[in-house]
């Protein structure tokens, strides 16, 4: 076979899964845009929706739950977000089998049964955090945003027990929609990352890049790592910041555990198929080989010149 064949030959099978990752792209994205365009027809629930934290907290302040349009074109822009947002959560179990059905075909039945588990435990994680940063962390942080208001004798809300002239300048919440969702898409995307914490570090922790071990010795790392991060995506608000820490940190502890299980897992098994090998922790001394070596080494005379030799 000439060396011209063999380059068509090998190009071929190339050509073929560059034209399935295609056909599998172009699927997601018409899956992402019909979802897009049925969440665009019902914007306005949803949005309802995920105003539901800011309003309970201007509930419970005695004010009402209004939001307004600072640009003509902002009602539009937000519901082309909700949009954007609906969509990709519809479109999603769809996309995420298309790409399990391109990568398939090339993986072994052992290398299926391992990867599958990841697959579906990925978006699981990710609801999960959206979950906790929409109930949880969301109420937490309005509230203590809108603790910064100032309640005149001519506001529109005056807290309870206090004196109507306590303040005379009134400052309060009149937020713009396309700001609100945009802060609370932070929260549910950045929660939802975070929660991805045990699902790639076992992903990686079961194909060998790291072990129970260097994630022990790295806590220290991890817990500055965390801190930071609690501190760029939460606001300027303690509660919130150790909500997200000692969240995030115990991911991180339960990535250790998975991992030390996946590590116990390989053990076994290596063991059963008899590859496995212990690690001699004893000293050098204590092996025969090397103490041979050694009573070599001390045995050859010196490279020194002999005595009466110039």
């Amino acid at each position: 076979m000439s060396g011209a064949d063999e380059i068509e030959d090998s190009a071929a099978p190339l050509i073929e899964h560059l034209t399935e990752l295609r056909t599998r792209l172009i699927r997601s994205v018409v899956a992402f845009i019909i979802g897009m365009v049925i969440c665009f027809t019902v914007a306005t629930p949803i949005f309802n929706f995920l105003t539901a934290p800011l309003c309970s907290v201007l509930a419970d302040r005695g004010q009402d739950c209004d939001l307004i349009f600072i640009k003509p074109q902002e009602g539009f822009f937000v519901a082309i977000k909700v949009s954007l947002l609906g969509g990709f959560f519809l479109a999603f179990p769809f996309i995420a089998n298309q790409m399990w059905r391109f990568v398939a075909p090339g993986l072994y039945k052992s290398e299926k049964g391992a990867f599958l588990p990841f697959l579906v435990a990925s978006p699981f994680m990710f609801f999960l955090g959206a979950a906790f940063a929409f109930y949880v962390v969301t109420p937490l942080a309005y509230d203590f945003f809108l603790g910064f208001q100032q309640f005149g004798a001519e506001g529109q809300a005056v807290a309870e027990g206090e004196p109507q002239a306590a303040a005379p300048l009134s400052v309060v919440f009149q937020g713009s929609a396309q700001e609100y969702l945009n802060l609370t898409i932070k929260f549910i995307v950045a929660f939802g990352l975070c929660f991805q914490l045990p699902v790639l570090l076992t992903l990686m922790g079961k194909a060998g890049l790291v072990g129970a071990e260097g994630l022990r010795s790295m806590r220290k790392y991890a817990m500055v790592g965390i801190l930071v991060l609690a501190a760029l995506v939460t606001p300027p608000d303690v509660i919130t910041q150790v909500i997200l820490f000692v969240v995030v940190y115990g991911l991180y502890e339960v990535s250790i555990f998975l991992v030390r299980r996946v590590e116990r897992k390989r053990e076994e098994k290596l063991r059963a198929e008899g590859l496995w090998f212990e690690e001699d922790d004893d000293d050098d001394e204590d092996d025969p080989l090397m103490a041979e070596f050694e009573e070599e080494d001390d045995a050859e005379p010196d490279d020194g010149p002999e005595e009466g030799k110039p």
